[in-house]
């Protein structure tokens, strides 16, 4: 989930209370464009609906198309649940340059200001977790640096 601001139109969110189930192959995402300055090639879009909060963390689902963004990370932890891509991480605190591949299973944890270039070639799904935002906004709906 990023930290970016206006490149992502949730699509209904429904309200996982206790007992509730969501199949998140299946739900439907509403997608647009990257923002232009954040477009690395391919003219990539994103999709993400909020399905709700547990003690201070919001969980949901985000999703992206084939081609290239870069971002800003918010705090976050994701398991892909859907197709292929990577992301370089640049360098941060006393993390040197990496490169992940994701694929179905792919868990990681992403810190907030990470500088990220995610590269996607089969449409990317994956279900976060970060912390609830005080705005009320997603964190997909950040700040953009």
């Amino acid at each position: 989930m990023s930290a970016s601001t206006g490149h992502e139109s949730p699509a209904s969110s429904p309200d996982l209370a206790g007992g509730k189930i969501v199949d998140v192959v299946v739900l439907g995402l509403l997608h647009e464009p990257v923002p232009l300055e954040q477009d690395g090639g391919g003219h990539p879009t994103t999709g993400a609906v909020g399905l709700g909060s547990l003690g201070g963390i919001d969980f949901g689902v985000w999703e992206m198309s084939t081609g290239t963004m870069f971002d800003v990370e918010a705090d976050e932890i994701f398991v892909v649940t859907a197709g292929r891509g990577h992301v370089v991480i640049e360098p941060f605190g006393s993390l040197a340059e990496k490169r992940v591949e994701l694929g179905p299973g792919t868990l990681m944890r992403l810190s907030e200001g990470m500088k990220t270039a995610w590269t996607i070639t089969e449409t990317l799904r994956k279900v976060y977790v970060t912390p609830s935002c005080p705005s009320g906004r997603t964190p997909s709906e950040g700040t953009q640096s």
